[in-house]
């Protein structure tokens, strides 16, 4: 296992014997940008420069980008600084998670290209002012995992003193007020297989939350995201309608319209680890979006914050004219050409399950970018303390949004089927819709059990 050098800040180890529900103190709110940026993260540079100051992120769209088209990636003439395999992995296991070690040393032809850093991830203002609120008044619940108190459009720990606030922020960070997105998944062959499962989809997405006029969990509903997705194939699943609310404060619910049967069925274990219909048991409700749902199952330690090499201004991974299904999904793993590492600092979080409470991956371990609160890399072991899964997500700036996307493009290693499972890709799809949430094509009434119905009906 790694050795790593984790730094807990002061902040983060007064409160660690502190109250857990008790907000910042004064003076730590006073350094939200100044000495830390608007949301929390370190501003200065790390001590050898191979991490930079943060200058306010690179949200400004190229010149001649209209919505809707390509990405242009604006770091497409780098090189990388080195690679990282099996032969040389053990030189920068200071650097690297144990599931990313043991992907390395597994998976054969498995590489991570490291290239030069850039903290590329910025906000809208009203996400910073929101964030600075959020440090005085978010509160969490008695019960040390719910969610109190909290205003919407911002993080509401920047300055965390607990695992589950961090895990908190990553739930509630910012990308906007919802979106449509054509995308589709892709689990790798059995062994001795040659076939991919792909399954295609249409998702819909409205986060209440994130509205300008959200300034209380009442204003949302109590309502965290709402999900909606149609399948369009392969043939066996087309026409399947799901769709799904994802509560602040109670587990998440949703329900199916099944074509055959033409009807629709409350999933009473739309949660947790229940398995995701046609993964053939490789993934779980809960790893979507690299964590979902309420945390109720786990505690959570926040250990503190170290240096990792994470995907991270992953445009190839959307560019169809430099890659498609073929060249980019590899019978093992994904395609290193396509995959871009830097080198950032991370939040670091234990996850065990609570006394009482079961879950198929008892054992997780969590690691966030500090300038997004998005999910980067977990870890998930299994009852006998052995590495079950690793997952990899990626952040990528959505200049019309003027924030980095954390929730797509992210892969799932299965070590004992030894598949992966990669979902919500888009390359060889039209453009995500990322203010489809902001200017109405989504809402509420298309995230309901009547609606489903009208749907599979039609």
């Amino acid at each position: 296992m790694a050795v790593f050098k984790i730094i807990l800040t002061p902040i983060a180890a007064l409160l660690a014997i502190g109250a857990a529900n008790a907000a910042a103190p004064d003076a730590e709110i006073a350094k939200l940008g100044t000495t830390l940026t608007p949301i929390g993260a370190e501003k200065a540079a790390n001590k050898d420069g191979s991490i930079p100051a943060w200058t306010g992120g690179a949200m400004q769209a190229p010149a001649g980008w209209k919505i809707g088209q390509l990405r242009p990636d604006p770091y497409v003439a780098e090189k990388p600084l080195f690679s990282i395999t099996a032969a040389n992995a053990d030189q920068y296991k200071a650097k690297l998670t144990p599931g990313q070690l043991e992907l390395l040393k597994t998976i054969k032809g498995y590489r991570m290209d490291i290239y030069p850093t850039h903290r590329s991830c910025g906000f809208p203002q009203i996400v910073y002012d929101r964030t600075k609120e959020n440090a005085k008044i978010a509160t969490l619940a008695g019960d040390g995992f719910g969610l109190a108190t909290a205003t919407g459009s911002g993080i509401p720990f920047p300055i965390p003193g607990n695992g589950a606030e961090v895990m908190w922020n990553h739930k509630l960070r910012y990308e906007g007020q919802g979106r449509i997105e054509p995308n589709y998944t892709m689990l790798s062959p059995a062994k001795g297989g040659s076939d991919f499962t792909k399954i295609e989809y249409i998702a819909k997405y409205l986060v209440p939350f994130q509205a300008p006029t959200t300034k209380s969990i009442a204003d949302a509903n109590g309502v965290e995201f709402y999900f909606y997705q149609e399948t369009t194939s392969p043939a066996a699943l087309a026409g399947t309608l799901d769709a799904g609310v994802y509560y602040l404060q109670k587990t998440n619910e949703g329900w199916q319209y099944f074509p055959g049967q033409r009807r629709v069925r409350r999933l009473s274990t739309y949660a947790y680890d229940a398995p995701l219909i046609g993964l053939e048991n490789t993934y779980y409700v809960d790893q979507a979006w690299m964590f979902n749902g309420t945390l109720d199952r786990y505690t959570f330690k926040l250990v503190g914050k170290q240096e990792l090499y994470i995907p991270y201004n992953s445009f190839a991974l959307r560019d169809g004219k430099r890659f498609n299904e073929k060249t980019m999904f590899g019978q093992d793993h994904l395609n290193p050409d396509a995959r871009r590492y830097e080198l950032h600092r991370v939040w670091k979080v234990e996850a065990d399950v609570r006394p009482g409470q079961r879950h198929s991956s008892p054992h997780r371990v969590f690691y966030l970018d500090e300038d997004t609160w998005g999910l980067v890399v977990v870890d998930m072991y299994d009852a006998q303390g052995k590495m079950q899964r690793v997952q990899e997500g990626s952040v990528t700036p959505i200049w019309e949004i003027g924030a980095c996307d954390a929730s797509q493009d992210y892969v799932s290693y299965d070590l004992p089927s030894g598949r992966y499972f990669a979902d919500i890709f888009t390359i060889g799809e039209p453009e995500t819709d990322w203010l489809a949430g902001k200017e109405g094509r989504t809402k509420p009434d298309m995230f309901t059990e009547d609606y489903l119905r009208r749907q599979g009906a039609r």
